[in-house]
């Protein structure tokens, strides 16, 4: 394979007729081309003026002639150095060596075939979202968003009157729940329940009545009232209730010069919260109506509501407003207003609460049968939902029901609950 690679090493002669040679050849022409031929050797060439330039250590071997030539001395280095363009022999080395390098990457793909790139794990820094602490809370008494200390202040019940020389009254729109019945001689009261607000004119302010006390027990709530019916301020000493009396407590109200006299007692919520905080009533225990998210409908059912309660002068209506999801009070025909904002009040929800009616053995104050149950019409979204209230005790709170004996879910705001005799003085229309 050598000779298929280099040409045949040429025969060598007698060392005394190389030397001969190269002195004739150097001194017969020394020309350019001769000290060309010079400096171009063959390895074999070099290797041979090699051998005859070094001392010879060995005595004993014998000279070498023309019948026994001498072997060129190997030179490792020249067979490891590289040539460009490679030569025949250098081309079939790295060819021998591209296929085996080919042939085990190939046998190893041929022994995992399953085997995948390895994954490269990104390492991620999960930032924990920052908590944001709620700062307001559910109102127990009206289901809207308060300062979590507004519910553990006192619900304060004011008695309001309705007569014609009571109008328009101070405080009522800011009320969170207000209860609404006839006081005597159709003449219809109102308790208005505060805990959310606290208005610096409600008024007028007159005497109290036994249903009204067993509507504000279900709350835990004091009562201001003007004196009572006989009925009324039994009652209240007997069921402990939280007494705010004008009678007791002159310096907590005041009387307008604007007014005659018995409709002229008004007050201040903050004032009277001075007077609970003197007698102890600092905070009030009790179950609020369950509240949900308003869902105003698409199609209101009940566009217009009436309310027959003991003629005219006092019977109610409301027409629903699909603007701000509530109901637009009047009474007498006309809008009922608030003296404290000038405006129309609007409450959320209108229930009509379906109870016996009847009077006192005086024949002039009334009684109701507040203890029980009875039919209830909620008013809420533009629609209206048919149910049953109860309550237990006179301490217990007001509950609803629908047909179901599911619980009626009331929206966040005023909640306004007026008393009436029969099914038939609750009308509705689309």
């Amino acid at each position: 394979m050598i000779d298929d690679v280099k040409p045949p090493a040429k025969p060598s002669g007698s060392l005394r007729d190389k030397l001969d040679s190269r002195n004739s050849e150097v001194t017969a022409d020394p020309t350019p081309s001769a000290q060309s031929d010079e400096v171009f050797k063959t390895p074999e060439e070099v290797a041979a003026d090699q051998t005859l330039e070094a001392p010879t250590s060995d005595e004993t071997n014998p000279p070498e002639t023309a019948d026994s030539p001498t072997k060129p001395k190997s030179n490792w280095k020249s067979k490891l150095a590289l040539h460009w363009p490679p030569g025949k022999k250098e081309s079939l080395s790295l060819l021998v060596v591209v296929l085996l390098i080919a042939g085990g990457v190939g046998g190893w793909v041929y022994a995992h075939p399953k085997a995948k790139p390895p994954i490269v794990v990104k390492k991620v820094v999960i930032v924990a979202p920052k908590v944001v602490v709620p700062t307001t809370v559910a109102s127990t008494l009206t289901g809207l968003q308060v300062d979590p200390s507004v519910n553990k202040g006192p619900v304060t019940g004011v008695m309001i009157e309705n007569s014609l020389d009571a109008r328009p009254q101070a405080g009522l729109s800011q009320a969170g729940v207000v209860f609404e019945a006839i006081a005597e001689a159709g003449i219809t009261r109102f308790l208005a329940l505060y805990q959310d607000t606290a208005p610096d004119n409600v008024g007028p302010i007159r005497s109290a009545r036994p249903y009204y006390v067993q509507w504000l027990l279900g709350f835990d709530a004091a009562y201001a009232h003007v004196g009572g019916s006989p009925e009324a301020i039994s009652d209240i000493q007997a069921w402990g209730v939280h007494d705010l009396n004008q009678f007791y407590n002159g310096s907590y109200y005041h009387r307008i010069s604007a007014r005659a006299a018995p409709h002229n007692v008004y007050t201040a919520i903050a004032t009277l919260n001075q007077l609970e905080a003197k007698k102890g009533y600092t905070t009030s225990s009790y179950s609020g109506f369950p509240r949900k998210a308003e869902t105003p409908a698409k199609v209101p059912t009940a566009r217009t509501i009436n309310l027959n309660i003991s003629g005219p002068t006092y019977n109610v209506a409301y027409t629903y407003d699909p603007a701000t999801n509530s109901y637009m009070r009047n009474q007498a025909g006309a809008p009922h207003i608030d003296a404290n904002t000038n405006t129309q009040i609007k409450p959320k929800v209108v229930i009509a609460l379906v109870m016996s009616y009847s009077l006192e053995a005086d024949g002039y104050h009334s009684a109701y049968g507040v203890i029980g149950s009875g039919p209830v019409y909620v008013f809420q979204d533009g629609l209206v939902t048919a149910g049953t209230w109860t309550k237990t005790s006179s301490t217990s709170q007001i509950t609803f029901a629908d047909s179901n004996g599911a619980t009626i879910k009331l929206n966040p705001g005023q909640t306004w609950l007026t008393a009436v005799a029969k099914t038939s003085d609750v009308i509705s229309a689309p």
